[in-house]
């Protein structure tokens, strides 16, 4: 049973916001970016350049732990799981059904 992308999409959204609001009282975000990018890269190498919003999702179901080791290792002081939940939103641009905030339609995401 895959994972609703709509859940996912909740989550990742939050986590983006909290990302966002930490980032604007702060001020520093060199960490930040940097467990973003690192993030970024390990999904990547997780799920590669090409995948759907739902394959994504289903990826974030196998379970995040390997997100907060990412973090953990760039020296992030931000919550891990809000850091986890951004990158996968960031990465959810690159889904070849998903854009502007919406699920493609199959023509749309065939360029039909």
């Amino acid at each position: 049973m895959s994972y609703p992308l709509e859940n996912a999409l909740f989550q990742w959204e939050e986590g983006h916001r909290n990302i966002a609001a930490l980032r604007q009282e702060a001020g520093g975000v060199r960490d930040t970016d940097r467990a973003l990018r690192a993030l970024a890269d390990e999904l990547r190498r997780r799920i590669g350049p090409t995948f759907t919003a739902v394959e994504l999702a289903q990826l974030y179901a196998e379970g995040t732990d390997w997100c907060s080791q990412v973090a953990l290792d760039t020296g992030a002081t931000a919550e891990p799981q809000d850091l986890a939940d951004a990158a996968f939103w960031l990465y959810l641009r690159g889904a070849r059904d998903f854009s502007g905030g919406r699920q493609l339609s199959p023509e749309e995401a065939a360029g039909i």
